[in-house]
C-alpha cells in the first residue's frame, strides 16, 4: 500500500484517478480547493477508510507524508482558466512549486500532469514529444499553454538541481462521466445541446480536428507513467484517432437521436487548428496503447449527461 497525494482530486480526471488508485489497494489524499472540482465527484469515495478530502489550494505550502505525488491540479478548460488568468498562472507556477517542495522533502515521486497546450497551434502533425511547439506567450490562452510549460521547467530543473524524482506526461483531450455540465470543452458543450435539441454551436468552420481519450485510456496511461522506472517524460498520453469538430457533432447528433441543428460561430484566438498525439513513445516505453473506441466512450459519456439533465 503506498500512500499517494492526488492534487486537483476532485475534478473530472482527478476523480477517477482516485478511484482506480483505491481499487489498487492503495491510500489516497485528495486534495482540492473546489474552484472547477466538485464533491459530487469524489463522494462514493467518502465513506472508505483510506480516502481522505481535503480542502486545500496549492498555492499555499501543504505538509503531508506522502510516497506519491499526482499533480493534477489547474482550470482545464477555456472557459474556466480563463476566468481568472492570474490565478491560473499561479496555480502552475506557485502550486507546482510547492508540490516539488514536498516532492522534495519527502522523497516522493511526483507526476505532472501537462497538457497538448504546451504545442500551441501546431506546425508539426502529429506532435511528437521532442516537438517545442507554436504558442503565443501573450494570447489569452497563455495562462494555461504557457503556465503548463513553466511547469514543466520546474519540474526538469527540480530534479536536475535537486535530485527529484519526477515522471511527466502531456494529456491530450480527454472526456467520459463526470465532465462537468458548464466547461466549455467540445464533447460536453456538443452532447448538453444535442440532449436538449439545442442548436450544435461550432467555432470556425469546423475543419479543425482534436484527438479524444476515453477516460479509462487515460487514467491507465497516467498509473502507468507513474510506475516505471525507464522514462521521466515528457511522455504523449492520448488518442491518435483524430477527428475534425464538424464529424464529432456529427457523431453526437445520430448517437443522441437529437433534432439540433449545427450552427456556426467565429473560432477564438490562438485556437489549434489540428491535434493529434504522437504516442510511439507510450506504446514502447509504457506498453500503453488505447482499448477504449471513441463512439463506445462517447455512449457512456451521453447516458452520464442524460442523468445529469434529469436530476
Amino acid at each position: 500500500m503506498k500512500k499517494i497525494l492526488v492534487t486537483g482530486a476532485a475534478g473530472f480526471i482527478g476523480s477517477h484517478l482516485c478511484e482506480c488508485l483505491l481499487g489498487e489497494g492503495n491510500e489516497v489524499i485528495c486534495v482540492d480547493n473546489f474552484y472547477t472540482g466538485s464533491k459530487k465527484n469524489v463522494e462514493h469515495l467518502l465513506d472508505n477508510h483510506y480516502f481522505e478530502l481535503i480542502r486545500h489550494d496549492i498555492t499555499f505550502p501543504l505538509y503531508l507524508e506522502i510516497d506519491q505525488i499526482y499533480n493534477l491540479a489547474c482550470p482545464a478548460s477555456p472557459i474556466h482558466y480563463q476566468r481568472d488568468p492570474v490565478f491560473t498562472i499561479k496555480t502552475n507556477v506557485h502550486g507546482t512549486i510547492n508540490m516539488l517542495g514536498l516532492a522534495k522533502r519527502t522523497k516522493a515521486r511526483i507526476l505532472q500532469a501537462s497538457t497538448s497546450e504546451v504545442y500551441g497551434n501546431p506546425q508539426v502533425h502529429p506532435q511528437p514529444e521532442s516537438y517545442w511547439g507554436h504558442v503565443n506567450p501573450i494570447g489569452p490562452r497563455a495562462c494555461y499553454d504557457e503556465g503548463k510549460r513553466a511547469a514543466e521547467t520546474l519540474f526538469f530543473d527540480y530534479h536536475r538541481q535537486h535530485g527529484v524524482d519526477i515522471r511527466v506526461v502531456r494529456i491530450f483531450n480527454t472526456f467520459g462521466p463526470r465532465m462537468a455540465l458548464n466547461d466549455g470543452r467540445v464533447v460536453s458543450n456538443f452532447i448538453v445541446q444535442a440532449l436538449r435539441n439545442e442548436p450544435i454551436t461550432i467555432y470556425g468552420d469546423g475543419s479543425h480536428t482534436r484527438s479524444f481519450c476515453y477516460i479509462d485510456d487515460m487514467v491507465d496511461g497516467l498509473i502507468k507513467m507513474m510506475n516505471q522506472e525507464e522514462i521521466i517524460g515528457p511522455v504523449n498520453i492520448g488518442n491518435p484517432d483524430e477527428i475534425s469538430i464538424k464529424q464529432l457533432a456529427e457523431e453526437i447528433v445520430r448517437l443522441t437521436q437529437s433534432q439540433s441543428e449545427i450552427v456556426y460561430e467565429s473560432l477564438p484566438s490562438d485556437d489549434p487548428q489540428r491535434r493529434k498525439p504522437d504516442i510511439s513513445l507510450a506504446k514502447s516505453k509504457l506498453s500503453w496503447s488505447i482499448n477504449n473506441h471513441r463512439l463506445d466512450g462517447l455512449k457512456n459519456t451521453i447516458e452520464y449527461f442524460k442523468k445529469v439533465l434529469n436530476d
